[in-house]
């Protein structure tokens, strides 16, 4: 990790399996009983996103909407880790939006401003990926049409 983003390892650091399921254990507990605290469900959606699977990532984000969504005195916390979900799901808009609400609230937030330069990074990188699909697609149909072409002049 750069040395510049001492703060945004949670981008890339991710729980072990038996981390999760102690996590999971305790949420499943607590819905067998109808009664899952608030704190069990932040505790196992911040799992979830911080985890290398796809499916738990998107648990994740849907159970820190739902408490953003419920729970006012939680958004704080919330809104770093929808942030973050969304980022490592490939969802960088709404990565950007909800770290720009923390941002917002708190401007000197090291967490958001290297979550904020990641995501940056990666609009520019999947925006050079677009120019250059899009730039081989104009080719391959210039080549195609050059084809076409000369078929109808023979």
């Amino acid at each position: 990790m750069p040395s510049e983003l001492p703060y945004a390892a949670d981008a890339e650091e991710s729980l072990s399996y038996d981390e999760l399921q102690v996590l999971r254990r305790q949420y499943e507990k607590e819905v067998a009983q109808s009664h899952v605290t608030v704190q069990t469900t932040f505790n196992f959606a911040w799992g979830l996103v911080k985890s290398p699977v796809k499916d738990d990532q998107v648990e994740g984000v849907k159970l820190l909407g739902e408490l953003y969504r419920n729970e006012p005195a939680r958004r704080r916390e919330c809104l770093y880790y929808l942030a973050l979900g969304h980022y490592k799901l490939g969802n960088y808009e709404q990565a950007r939006r909800f770290n720009d609400l923390l941002l917002g609230k708190e401007p000197t937030n090291l967490q958001a401003q290297s979550l904020a330069s990641l995501i940056e990074r990666k609009v520019t990188q999947e925006g050079y990926i677009g120019m250059a699909i899009a730039g081989g697609a104009a080719a391959l149909g210039t080549i195609l049409l050059a084809a076409i072409i000369r078929r109808a002049h023979k």
